[in-house]
Formats: C-alpha cells, structure tokens, sequence
C-alpha cells in the first residue's frame, strides 16, 4: 500500500472516530451536570505536565519560542470563546453548579477539530517548501490544545466562582 493511500485511510478513521465521539455528545447535551469547580484544575494540570514533557523532549529553539507564544495566545483566545459558550448555572438554595453542554460550544470545538485538521495537511504538504519543522507544527498543535482547553476551564472556573459569591451574598442580604 503506498503512501498516498495509508494517509486517506489515516484521515479517515480519524474523521470516523472524531464523528462518533461528536455523535456521542450531542446525544448527552439534553442532561444537565454538575460542575466540580474543586476538580477544574486537574486536566489543564494534566495537559501543562504534558506539554513540559514534550518540551523536555523536543525543546524549541531560538525564535520557535515566540511561535508558540503566539499560538499558546490564539489557543488562549479561543479557548476563552469556548468557555463563555457554555452555560453555567447555580442552584440558589444549595448552591451546586450546573452546567447543560452547549450546541454552540460543541460546534465551535467541532470547527476547531476541522480547522485543525485541514490546516495540518496543508502544512504537512508544503512544511518543506515553507522550511517548517515538522516538530514545531506538532509543538503547534499541542499548545494551541492546552491554551484552549486550560483557559476554556479558567474561564467557566472564573465565571462559577463569581455565581457562588453573588448566590452567597444574595443569601447573606436575606438573611440579615
């Protein structure tokens, strides 16, 4: 099998699996969950760890720094987008937080995926003729990820930690 052929067969069982895992969540967005504001820190931990560890062992060099600053900030940006998108609310008696996934956050992120992956083959076919480095692309990839997932979670932690101290001073006003 050549390789023209490996790489259709490659971007098409991604596009499956990236269909079905959609699929699946568009399924679960009619059930509202609680949202664990302790517990939002553990995946961007998770993700940053990741990132200095690909950084160990691929570390960028000389302007690729400034690169993935700047992707880090359009990961940021969009990741901050994303997090508005996706509703928040709080129970006044118990204050628990809830949260309902979002059509529009969970379109956004699917545009994002297909942004990602069409952006990838074109620079994977022209990285030569542009003097890419095929480990900055992939380096890319992974910060624009953490910058969006990590500030998607800073942004709904800021925004639940702001619905808990209102809720908490409503209770405080009534109760005096």
């Amino acid at each position: 099998m050549d390789h023209g052929n490996q790489k259709l067969i490659s971007y098409g069982v991604t596009a499956a699996v990236v269909a079905i895992v959609f699929a699946l969540r568009f399924r679960a967005m009619s059930k509202e969950r609680r949202l664990k504001l302790e517990f939002m820190w553990i995946l961007p931990a998770i993700m940053v760890a990741s990132l200095v560890f690909l950084f160990m062992q691929f570390t960028p060099h000389g302007t690729d720094w400034l690169w993935l600053a700047a992707i880090f900030a359009v990961g940021a940006t969009i990741g901050w987008w994303r997090g508005k998108l996706i509703p928040i609310a709080i129970d006044p008696d118990t204050h628990e937080l809830n949260t309902k996934p979002s059509p529009a956050a969970l379109l956004f992120l699917l545009a994002i995926f297909a942004v990602r992956f069409a952006l990838k083959a074109f620079l994977e076919t022209e990285a030569q003729a542009w003097h890419i480095n095929a480990v900055l692309l992939t380096d890319g990839f992974v910060v624009l990820g953490v910058g969006l997932f990590a500030v998607s979670r800073l942004e709904m932690a800021l925004r639940a930690i702001g619905l808990l101290r209102a809720a908490r001073a409503t209770r405080a006003a009534q109760a005096a």
